[in-house]
């Protein structure tokens, strides 16, 4: 499984993850939903490159021209609720996609909130049978949510190709997530990989959490 960092290579998402981690950007909800929304726009387009493409005649006004255009049937996923900004940047670029809704959330399982397990509610899916596969959600922690995610999604069928796309990852959520999908047709893209988790199972240095931050605090 290949596991793609874009912030190895300095470029301009570098000032879309600086103010999304700056405590004092994020009193600004609407500039951070902006940023992970843009996150997802750059991801897009750089998981595009790897897509399936033929030539197509286009006709102009004044002509025609052969231009190489995707043939991969997308399907773009998200975990309910953090990851709609980020799932909406995906769609500014995949605009011909199908979409698919989960609810999966983590729950503690213990009082002093530092065991965490998943709960999948409720799913809103086209078939994703022999199609490409992304799901984006913005915070791999745990890698709970996401594998429950893929497994809820792959009952529909078995995508040609899985992208699990995520702002901030963790080496503990990846492994999670390398041992729920297969290896050889999957990849992990993420703006930052960062060292690891507190006891709350809140990624660290991380941002918060993102649900919150994009939407305002939750009971």
């Amino acid at each position: 499984m290949q596991i793609i960092n874009l912030t190895e290579q300095p470029s301009i998402m570098n000032r879309f993850m600086a103010e999304l981690r700056d405590i004092d950007y994020q009193r600004n909800r609407l500039l951070f939903r902006n940023n992970i929304r843009r996150i997802g726009e750059y991801m897009a387009f750089e998981i595009s490159k790897t897509l399936t493409y033929n030539d197509q005649n286009v006709t102009t006004p004044l002509g025609t021209i052969d231009i190489a255009l995707p043939q991969d049937d997308i399907v773009v996923a998200t975990i309910l609720r953090a990851g709609l900004p980020f799932h909406e940047g995906f769609l500014h670029v995949f605009d011909h996609a199908d979409n698919a809704f989960v609810s999966a959330y983590r729950m503690y399982t213990n009082r002093e909130h530092t065991e965490v397990g998943v709960h999948t509610e409720y799913m809103a899916a086209p078939s994703v049978e022999g199609k490409t596969l992304i799901i984006a959600d913005p915070m791999l922690a745990t890698g709970g949510s996401m594998a429950a995610g893929y497994e809820a999604l792959v009952k529909t069928g078995n995508p040609k190709h899985t992208h699990i796309a995520c702002v901030i990852a963790t080496p503990e959520g990846i492994d999670i997530v390398r041992q729920a999908l297969p290896d050889d047709h999957a990849t992990i893209w993420c703006a930052a990989i960062d060292p690891g988790m507190n006891e709350h199972k809140y990624i660290v240095p991380g941002f918060g959490d993102a649900g919150d931050l994009c939407f305002g605090e939750k009971l």
